[in-house]
């Protein structure tokens, strides 16, 4: 366990006067600035613009790897946000990955985060992503965004949908790419640029943030060098109405240094390694593509809030591990494996009925449901956090046009299918060909894919098979089954898996 000194709390100017008349920097203090919306308007205004934001912007879906491994980094960042006087509770921060090669994120009033999966990509260390992070963290505790409100007291806080909390490399980037996707109704967004001011007490508290979990505060001025060093003066806009990084650099290294000395800070993970060459893995969009909107269509982007794409992911998430060496976010990136009584392989089989469609499934296992109609059962301990390591992962995939009508038609919708787990950088890759095959008296295609599954034995990660099979449905769209399992214990529930297919009834 890592030994770490008492912080010594300094308290007056942020300035203040010492020996031979240098000026040394004392411990930044943060503040909420005076609004007039309530907590509770905060986060119901915030919700409006994520709901629109999710309509015309590529969000990476909930189960995507990528979006896991944040939204873990983000918990840990936000154990140690401090909650300021005046507010009575912890914001309900939740975070999200947009697919844009704008290096860039941004925060909404009442704590929805979002970052770009070109920040993502420019990171070069787990301490540099989470500086972005906790600088956006730090917007929102400050309540940022709903104080540049109040200064635009005619405007509804949807006029500017959300880039008002805009962070760190944001600044007017965030603005216009918000309008080039046709967000912000066209008008004036002048007013959703962060003053020097408050991107300079985002920067403030971020680094202190970063230091109070455990991270190399150093990686915050150093995201900004990789970036000035990667992209020069100009890339990712981040030098537009802020301040350069050469004071920005000083000022953090100044607030770094009032920091007690950490022995072992986290700079990077194997967690974040992994992520990283997954995320390295996919196209961002440019704002034009954004704009076209054909990413729509693809069924590879979350349509709401909480929302998974048309193919959901089983691999593990990755998730960032402490100093300690234990998971950052409270659950496991792996597990055990499963007894074949945990499995509930001799158990009676229940009804499950699913949307527009029924399956059934062992007793014991349990079901979660997503907010686009997939459907998850597994035994107990089978599905978490980690991921999905044993069972049926089950949905419709919409279709446009006549929809799939035969045998053909079906072979197409299966392989975009196959392309979408390929695609997500999900870690599987198909295993052998499409077979034809029968399932409820409908034309159906079954297809066998392999990756690396989250159960762990004698230290070693086990292979994983997951068997995919199509059907098609009366109304056009596509019925998909992911039977998920281990290599090792794939044939101990293949009779189980043969029963849930045999009693799938499309409806």
């Amino acid at each position: 366990m890592r030994v770490r000194r008492v912080r010594v709390v300094l308290l007056g100017v942020l300035l203040v006067t010492v020996g031979c008349g240098k000026r040394a920097w004392a411990r930044f203090e943060p503040v909420t600035c005076k609004n007039s919306f309530t907590e509770d308007q905060e986060i119901a205004e915030g919700n409006k613009v994520a709901r629109q934001i999710y309509g015309q912007m590529p969000v990476l879906p909930e189960n995507d790897p990528v979006t896991r491994y944040v939204q873990a980094l983000g918990a840990k960042l936000v154990a140690q946000a401090p909650v300021l006087p005046g507010v009575q509770r912890q914001w309900p921060f939740n975070f999200h990955v947009v697919a844009s090669d704008e290096i860039n994120a941004f925060a909404l009033p009442g704590g929805s985060i979002f970052v770009n999966l070109g920040t993502i990509q420019a990171a070069e260390t787990e301490a540099q992503l989470a500086g972005v992070m906790a600088h956006e963290t730090s917007h929102v505790v400050m309540r940022h965004s709903t104080c540049n409100m109040g200064k635009q007291r005619n405007k509804s806080i949807l006029y500017g949908l959300g880039a008002i909390g805009s962070a760190i490399l944001l600044g007017d980037s965030a603005a216009g790419s918000l309008a080039q996707a046709g967000i912000g109704y066209g008008q004036n967004l002048d007013f959703l640029h962060m003053s020097r001011g408050d991107e300079q007490q985002a920067d403030l508290e971020g680094v202190n943030i970063l230091d109070r979990a455990g991270y190399d505060p150093r990686g915050l001025p150093q995201f900004f060098e990789t970036i000035r060093a990667k992209y020069g003066a100009g890339g990712a806009q981040f030098l537009s109405d802020h301040p350069n990084p050469g004071n920005r650099t000083e000022y953090v290294n100044a607030e770094i240094a009032t920091l007690p000395r950490m022995d072992h800070p986290v700079v990077t993970t194997p967690a974040f390694t992994a992520m990283h060459a997954t995320a390295m893995t996919r196209k961002p969009l440019t704002a034009k593509e954004v704009k076209a909107g054909a990413w729509k269509q693809s069924g590879l982007y979350a349509a709401q809030p909480g929302g998974n794409g048309v193919v959901m992911a089983s691999t593990p998430a990755v998730s960032p591990v402490g100093p300690a060496g234990g998971s950052a976010a409270g659950s496991p990136q792996t597990i055990a494996p499963l007894s074949r009584a945990q499995l509930g392989v001799s158990e009676r089989m229940a009804a499950v009925q699913a949307p527009r469609y029924t399956v059934q499934a062992p007793a014991s296992w349990k079901r979660t449901d997503d907010a686009d109609g997939t459907v998850t059962l597994a035994p107990v301990g089978g599905a978490g956090g980690f991921g999905v390591a044993y069972g049926l992962v089950s949905g419709i995939a919409k279709q446009d046009g006549n929809g799939v009508t035969d045998a053909a038609s079906l072979a197409t919708a299966t392989a975009a299918l196959v392309q979408g787990f390929v695609r997500q950088g999900s870690g599987l890759s198909q295993a052998g060909t499409a077979t034809a095959m029968q399932v409820s008296g409908r034309p159906a295609q079954a297809v066998v894919l392999r990756g690396s599954s989250p159960v762990v034995d004698g230290g070693a990660q086990l292979p994983e098979r997951d068997w995919l099979v199509t059907v098609t449905r009366p109304d056009g769209d596509v019925s998909y089954l992911v039977f998920v399992s281990p290599e090792r214990d794939f044939g101990t529930l293949k009779p189980v898996f043969d029963a849930m297919l045999g009693s799938f009834r499309p409806q």
